[in-house]
């Protein structure tokens, strides 16, 4: 085993992927968000209205141990944040990919339009399928699918989804182009 596959070896054996580094997630996430949305209050200092620092660094302690206490709630953490990890370094390959095939402007290189829309949809869709692997949801009804799925289910599927599509289609009002001009 290398150096440093022995290093890895030993933080496992301390604890440090299964207590320290989801307790400092969850505290810095909360801390965060509580300093953000100062819910806690405000405190006045000379002129200057600041966040109650204590206690949103009591609260955000409090839920990191809170969290590490359950080793099922580790473990969901451990398996999404890993899982989120490789989705941002796939929409990375991804984006890397189509900027070979862009032309170099003054503008830099951005998703504009409908594949803005259609990436930040496709991301999401990424995010929940993650999010529900990391809680076996998705094994679940995956087996669902595979043990319930007959022809008549299939045609009801097809059936909606084409009817919602046409009914998309229809009731679609494009933009008008004059409007675009005059602006």
């Amino acid at each position: 085993m290398s150096a440093f596959g022995q290093v890895l070896v030993f933080l496992n054996n301390i604890g440090m992927y299964d207590v320290i580094l989801p307790f400092l997630l969850v505290f810095t996430l909360v801390y965060a968000m509580l300093e953000k949305t100062k819910i806690l209050g405000v405190e006045k200092v000379g002129d200057e209205q600041i966040s109650r620092k204590n206690l949103n660094a009591m609260v955000a302690f409090v839920s990191g141990f809170f969290v590490i206490a359950s080793t099922q709630l580790v473990a969901i953490i451990n398996e999404f944040t890993a899982n989120v990890v490789l989705l941002l370094l796939l929409i990375t390959m991804f984006l890397l990919l189509m900027g070979a095939f862009h032309e170099e402007t003054e503008k830099s290189f951005f998703l504009q339009g409908w594949t803005k829309t259609a990436f930040i949809i496709i991301s999401f869709i990424g995010i929940l399928l993650v999010f529900f692997n990391s809680l076996g949801w998705l094994n679940i009804a995956w087996d669902f699918i595979i043990l319930n799925w007959d022809s008549g289910l299939t045609g009801i599927i097809m059936f909606f989804v084409v009817f919602v599509a046409l009914i998309a289609f229809v009731t679609h009002t494009p933009k008008s182009t004059t409007a675009k001009k005059e602006e």
